[in-house]
């Protein structure tokens, strides 16, 4: 298959190459593949592919706080140009999306039929991205993702492996819950996904659920260091952006689907062996 992954160069984009190698791959990223510019329509008409897998985004949570119109020009306006190059060409059009799109007032897994109601500019942000999916592609297929981390790149598990090894104590939020995913577990499933006519919204990522405290005191654990990690609340830690208290997902699809991820611990040990043995995970 022809395939245009946009935003290669990312944590999962480095992750998709690998798992897409077998296919006649197009990889499009920054600074020739720009998703503000125009002319990223004009890239993805002249690929011509048959699936365009959607990953490229603006991802920094608080800084899309500062600065809400390139969020919105990336992870709105942006998703709307590939969009329309899909249906134009007439491609299949596989989006990544979030669970930040959730406002974390539940009290039970979000499933993919929840009503969204973000509470950040990058939520939004990808909201919007989303309702030009779905609104836009007839062949559209939405995959959410949570807490994401891989080895290219920044991510939570290099963060809190780096202060582990300056800090005598972390402190970290202990009031947000959600599911860490390994970008080389969702790339997985995507792969699985080329083949199947699957449309609308899927959720996809490590099963099982934990604090950022938990994360980061497994994460530590792993790792071989005997650092204390301290909770905090999120009032303490005194983000700009709002989180979602509660932002678990689970899937009403993945059963009928034959899909299975494993535990967010499971891809984390697979994820820090390099590290039990000495080699950097970066």
């Amino acid at each position: 298959m022809r395939i245009a992954l946009t935003g290669a160069q990312g944590q999962l984009g480095h992750e998709l190459q690998r798992v897409l190698a077998k296919h006649e791959l197009i990889p499009l990223d920054l600074p020739a593949f720009d998703l503000t510019k125009p002319d990223c329509a004009d890239a993805m008409l002249d690929a011509a592919p048959e699936i365009i897998v959607h990953a490229g985004a603006y991802t920094d949570v608080d800084g899309a706080e500062r600065n809400p119109e390139l969020a919105m020009a990336i992870n709105a306006s942006g998703t709307e140009r590939v969009t329309r190059a899909a249906e134009q060409v007439g491609a299949r059009m596989i989006y990544i999306s979030t669970d930040y799109v959730f406002d974390g007032r539940a009290h039970r897994p979000y499933v993919e039929k929840d009503a969204p109601n973000p509470v950040s500019v990058y939520g939004a942000s990808k909201r919007a991205g989303e309702e030009r999916v779905l609104g836009m592609c007839r062949n559209a297929l939405v995959v959410r993702t949570a807490w994401l981390y891989g080895s290219h790149g920044k991510n939570f598990v290099k963060t809190i492996l780096q202060l582990a090894s300056e800090r005598p104590v972390l402190k970290v939020v202990a009031d947000q819950r959600g599911c860490p995913t390994f970008a080389g577990d969702l790339a997985a499933v995507i792969g699985q996904l080329l083949d199947r006519p699957v449309t609308g919204i899927l959720h996809v990522a490590n099963s099982g659920s934990c604090t950022w405290r938990e994360f980061a005191a497994a994460i530590v654990s792993l790792s071989g260091r005997s650092v204390p990690v301290e909770p905090i609340t999120t009032a303490e830690a005194g983000r700009l952006a709002r989180r979602p208290a509660y932002s678990v997902l689970a899937s009403d699809r993945h059963l009928e689907l034959g899909l299975r991820m494993p535990t967010w611990e499971d891809a984390l040990k697979r994820f820090l062996q390099p590290v039990s043995v000495g080699v950097s995970a970066s």
